[in-house]
């Protein structure tokens, strides 16, 4: 029960936080989300903000649209300001998903569309 309230403590920390980051020009960066959610300065790049980065996904997967940027310089996290933001978004994690869906159906030598085919039966046959 302690864990759950502690989860949900961390939860509302970061949605709270969000709601200060709407719009790409408002990205902000992990060390910064993570001090602001977690309260303190991480050691360790990926072992300490992994935590933060699961507690993302979970927000994403309730439908929350928590997005993020890349760039050379940096970037970070932000909740879509305006529905071509969230498109854009979207568009970028779709291609993304499909250049790996494409290199493994390279490795495997079947093309891409037999390759989903075999996909979606195993997702239908495990449900």
């Amino acid at each position: 029960m302690k864990e759950k309230q502690h989860d949900l403590l961390y939860r509302n920390r970061l949605l709270a936080v969000m709601m200060n980051h709407i719009g790409a020009h408002n990205a902000i960066g992990m060390a910064e989300l993570f001090q602001e959610v977690w309260g303190g300065i991480w050691e360790n790049r990926i072992n300490d903000t992994r935590a933060l980065r699961q507690l993302v996904t979970e927000l994403r997967f309730e439908g929350v649209a928590i997005c993020s940027v890349s760039y050379k310089s940096g970037g970070g996290y932000y909740l879509a300001a305006a529905g071509s933001e969230l498109v854009q978004y979207l568009r970028r994690t779709e291609i993304r998903a499909l250049k790996i869906l494409m290199r493994n159906a390279k490795i495997k030598k079947v093309s891409l569309p037999n390759y989903l085919g075999q996909i979606k039966l195993n997702m239908e046959a495990e449900s």
